[in-house]
């Protein structure tokens, strides 16, 4: 007797081995025509496989949201399926389901152009129209290896020859002539898929990313549980690309990027106008919570990151130096040198909270092929504090962090947020204990603190859990930025201490934190979620001051000298062209106020006001307008 229990908490049982499919046949017509998958005991599998015994018991249709990473998986099979019969003699490698989509690493002498994508898109409709039944197999390995090299699939092949020799071979057959190597789950058949996918572009990709290997073909696409999702998704990515940040920074000439500095930022003036507003909100923002600012030295001996663990687990991401004979990192992070401002000195307990800041310059030797204007680089400056307290104090301190946080991100535009919850990695320094210990301590101060937090496996930092803060942009997108972490390693490793009431040592708790994160993709943010519309605060250029005349050039600069002397960025427009012109150039520019000027307000000491996307424009005194324009731009919290 096999008792399977329904997520509403019901129970039926079947005096015989039933599969997924036989349990949402039994609920009801309507859910075995919907099934995709089921979900054992929380974990995927493919609907035709037996239960065996009792279990908890969820059947997945397109509805959920966990049939997502199954549909895109079955994506990239039909699409490597309708490549092979398209293309003889192309090999297929590795085809994951990714984030919003899917891709396929293929092997081929001529590789595939975003000419090629239409043929393949239409071959993979037509098999999922054909409808055919995909089922799991067992092979033993040599069998599966023979058979792999045999049809000339040598990267597969090769995968098979790595897996342990502990794992089973799976093998999914899809139809009567394909198949491919794969852990599963899949759909029962390609039928199941639908035809909400589209394939999207075309890259370059390394076998198994090593540069010292062939290059692949990289087909990506994108799937959907139905046609109004994937013309939502395709919408966004339009306006993405209108949106993208090194398009508008070049527009608005705001940075560049460049071959000789790969991965590090070239700052015009008009991007680092908004780069120092930015910071110099965020600045008055900590010393109003309470922080105080640091800086530490970018170079530090090896012996150090020894010390705190980074040499063994960061090392390949950092770039070394040397210098009489000694080693020396660039750092990639903050955090050893704030614990060796801390530890100058003796700390007592009154002392604690000591909350160290510092807007710090941070090189990480990122894979070149990785970097992506402003959102990857090498080069760039975190926000970066750290929290020495008590662990009494970890409630206290987590909660004024976080009220701190959903304000920064409020006047920043940013109201809708989401909180991943990483525990343990598998490769981490300090005891289970420990970990116990801060797992424990950040998930009670998140509650108490009134935080929802979801759970995100595995993911936490070397020395510590963490909490990642995501943020979701004007057209739908989200952003990891802000990060949280508690550590009890670092100072350990490092010394730190401090004298408690009871007269003796103790080892101060360690809180990370980043609300922005890499100033610099934070930066790209803001341009994308704008579109390059800054709020008044932040615009690069708030007011341009333009002549209808040159009569008024003499008055459109003291009105610019005004202006400047009540804080906003400024610039003058004295050319000799129509004022329809310099309107229409102005706005594609993105500045936010036109004060208009000619003979009529220079003779009045008045001004015309064009705001930014509208037609209509206003007619102030200078005065009048002068006060109104420094009150719009000033910064939140002052």
């Amino acid at each position: 007797m096999v008792a399977i229990t329904l997520p509403d908490g019901s129970v039926r049982r079947f005096d015989r081995p039933v599969t997924g499919a036989d349990l949402a046949a039994d609920i009801g017509p309507g859910l075995a025509k919907a099934a995709l998958a089921v979900k054992v005991n929380g974990e995927m599998r493919d609907l035709l496989l037996p239960l065996g015994e009792d279990a908890s018991v969820a059947i997945v249709t397109r509805k959920d949201p966990d049939a997502l990473a199954l549909l895109r998986h079955d994506a990239a099979h039909v699409m490597a399926e309708a490549v092979q019969e398209l293309y003889p003699g192309t090999q297929v490698t590795i085809g994951p389901a990714i984030e919003n989509g899917f891709y396929y690493d293929f092997a081929r002498v001529a590789p595939f152009t975003v000419d090629d994508l239409p043929k393949i898109e239409a071959k993979m409709r037509e098999i999922v129209d054909r409808d055919q039944p995909i089922v799991r197999e067992v092979w033993e390995r040599a069998k599966a290896i023979a058979y792999f090299k045999g049809i000339g699939e040598h990267y597969k092949a090769e995968i098979i020859a790595d897996l342990p020799e502990s794992a089973p071979i799976s093998i999914y057959r899809q139809g009567e002539k394909w198949l491919d190597l794969c852990l599963g789950p899949h759909l029962p058949s390609t039928g199941k898929l639908g035809k909400a996918f589209k394939l999207t572009k075309v890259a370059g990709a390394y076998w198994r990313g090593d540069s010292n290997n062939a290059m692949l073909t990289r087909i990506y696409g994108t799937c959907w549980a139905d046609d109004k999702q994937l013309a939502d998704y395709l919408t966004m990515i339009e306006e993405a690309e209108k949106r993208d940040h090194r398009r508008l920074g070049s527009e608005m000439d705001l940075f560049h990027l460049q071959e000789e500095a790969q991965g590090a930022v070239f700052w015009h003036p008009k991007g680092w106008a908004v780069y120092r507003a930015l910071q110099n909100y965020l600045r008055r923002r900590l010393e109003d919570a309470g922080y105080v600012e640091v800086n530490t030295p970018l170079l530090m001996d090896r012996v150090l990151w020894e010390k705190s663990g980074h040499w063994e687990k960061y090392r390949e991401n950092m770039f070394i130096s040397e210098s009489e004979d000694r080693i020396l990192a660039v750092k990639p992070m903050n955090c050893p040198g704030h614990v060796q401002i801390y530890n100058q000195g003796i700390k007592s307990y009154r002392d604690l909270p000591l909350r160290l800041a510092e807007f710090g310059s941070c090189h990480r030797n990122e894979a070149s092929g990785a970097l992506h204007g402003l959102m990857r680089v090498r080069a760039f400056v975190q926000d970066d504090a750290h929290i020495f307290c008590t662990e009494d104090q970890i409630k206290s301190e987590t909660k004024k962090f976080i009220d701190l946080l959903r304000v920064v991100y409020a006047d920043l535009g940013f109201n809708d947020l989401r909180v991943l919850f990483s525990d343990r990695p598998p490769v981490r320094a300090g005891s289970d204990e420990i970990w116990d210990k801060a797992e424990s301590a950040l998930r009670d101060s998140t509650a108490a603190a009134g935080l929802e937090t979801k759970l995100n496996s595995g993911d936490g930092a070397f020395y510590g859990p963490k909490l990642d803060f995501i943020l979701r942009d004007a057209i739908g997108r989200d952003w990891q930025c802000g990060t949280f972490q508690a550590d009890f390693v670092l100072p350990e490793r490092l010394g730190a201490e401090y004298v408690g009431e009871d007269g003796q040592k103790h080892r101060p708790v360690m809180l990370h934190r980043a609300i922005l994160g890499s100033f610099e993709r934070f930066f790209g943010i803001l341009v994308e979620n704008y579109a390059g519309k800054f709020p008044l605060w932040l615009a690069p250029v708030q007011a341009t001051v333009c002549t209808i005349t040159d009569q008024a050039n003499d008055y459109a600069e003291e009105v610019a000298a005004t202006l400047r002397a009540n804080g906003l960025r400024v610039e003058v427009d004295l050319r000799n062209e129509k004022i329809n012109y310099k309107v229409r150039e102005h706005s594609l520019a993105k500045v936010p106020i036109l004060v208009v000027v000619g003979k009529k307000e220079a003779e009045t000491r008045g001004v015309a006001l064009r705001r930014l996307g509208g037609a209509a424009q206003e007619v102030l005194a200078l005065d009048e307008a002068t006060d109104r324009l420094a009150k719009e731009a000033a910064v939140p919290g002052t």
